[in-house]
Parts: C-alpha cells; structure tokens; sequence
C-alpha cells in the first residue's frame, strides 16, 4: 500500500497546470459547456428533435423511450433531464423504480451514501401515498471520480502540500502514509458528492413516469446574481 501511495504522490506532484473539472457524464457526454455542442453529441448517440418541444430531443436510454433536455445556467450546460415517453400505472412505475435502483447499485460506476435501500417496498401503494400522503418516491446516485483525471490529481496535489512539504511526501513515514490514504479517500467522495445521479417518479394526471437527472453542481447557479 505504501509503494503504491508513494507513485500516486510522485505522480500528482509532477502534475502541471490545470484541466477541466471531472464532472457529471451522460452516456460518456460531460454535463458541461455549450448546449449546442452537447446538442450534437447527443444527436450523435442517435436522439433526434422533439417535434413537440424546442431543443428537447428524443431517442433510446436503458431500453426505454426517453425525452432529453438540457438545462444551463449563464450559457453553461448544469443539469441533463432524462422522462420517460411512455407512463404507467403505480404497480409499473414502483417495479421500473426498484429497477433502476438495483441497475445503479451493481453499476461499478456510481456509488451511493444512503444509510437505507432506496428501493420501494412491495406492500407500498405508489398511487395512495403520492395523492394522498404527497409522498415523493426519489432515489441519488454518485458517479465515481475519475481516477486519471488531471484535475482531480491536481487537487489531491494541493491537498497534500497544504499539510506536508515535498520532501515528506517523497519519502513518507508510516503514519503520513496512513493520513495520506484517509486524505485521498475523502477527496473522492468530495468529489463524487459532486456528480449525482438521481431519480423520481412524477405524476401526471394519474399516471406515473420516471424523471432522471444528471447535475453538475460547478455549474449551478450560487446566489450570484443575487
């Protein structure tokens, strides 16, 4: 573990500059920049325009006919919207739910800091608790930092000069490893905390469909224009 944490800080140290932020990807596509340029990415993985709808297209995702629209905030892309075309009832809906949360945590790629499943128990009426009760039914995943991401190394980088000098972080002691380690652990979940997946299921005159949304918080609006 030590050799292999001594390479990972020789080789942020080397790091130089900086690069985009390890943000939110939809099907490979960073939630970020232009909306026309994501536009055409997307185009590219087969969703074509709505005709009922400006700028939002529609295609295939996960086996299922989607709407996509794109969110920005000042010119950048923030959030990528993903609706089910087709809706259902409230037994359907709770199964495609209950799915989706199995898919998202067998799926290496996300990981999830929720103390309980997420899924919706058997016994539970979808229909009654949603009209009645207004109960929302939402489940939230976390994309997994990129490992090779130069801006991630980067910033492991400064982490470990804002504690250690150079020469304590060439040849660490055991217990600088050891903080070295917990170091690197908390800054990949910071940065996970930071790529979420999440789902819910909207109603619309008694029938349910999936929304799913793809955040990148760097670029939401934080009270600037306040």
């Amino acid at each position: 573990m030590k050799k292999v944490l001594i390479s990972l800080v020789l080789c942020c140290l080397s790091m130089v500059g900086m690069a985009q932020k390890d943000v939110t990807k939809f099907m490979g596509i960073p939630v970020d920049g232009d909306k026309s340029e994501v536009i055409s990415k997307l185009k590219l993985k087969g969703f074509t325009p709505s005709p009922y709808k400006e700028d939002v297209l529609t295609g295939k995702f996960n086996g299922m006919e989607v709407y996509v629209a794109i969110s920005t905030n000042h010119d950048k892309v923030c959030r990528i919207g993903v609706i089910d075309v087709h809706k259902t009832d409230g037994t359907d809906i709770r199964n495609r739910f209950n799915r989706l949360c199995q898919q998202f945590k067998n799926n290496p790629r996300y990981m999830s800091f929720a103390d309980d499943d997420q899924t919706i128990k058997e016994d539970v009426d979808v229909a009654y608790e949603v009209h009645v009760n207004k109960k929302r039914f939402e489940a939230v995943f976390y994309q997994e930092p990129d490992t090779a991401s130069v801006s991630n190394k980067e910033e492991l980088r400064s982490l470990f000069l804002s504690k250690y000098t150079k020469e304590q972080l060439q040849n660490p002691s055991d217990d600088i490893a050891l903080d070295l380690v917990k170091m690197a652990i908390n800054q990949r979940f910071e940065i996970a905390l930071k790529k979420s997946v999440w789902f819910m299921i909207s109603e619309l005159y008694g029938e349910y469909y999936i929304s799913m949304y793809y955040d990148n918080v760097y670029n939401r609006a934080n009270g600037e224009d306040l």
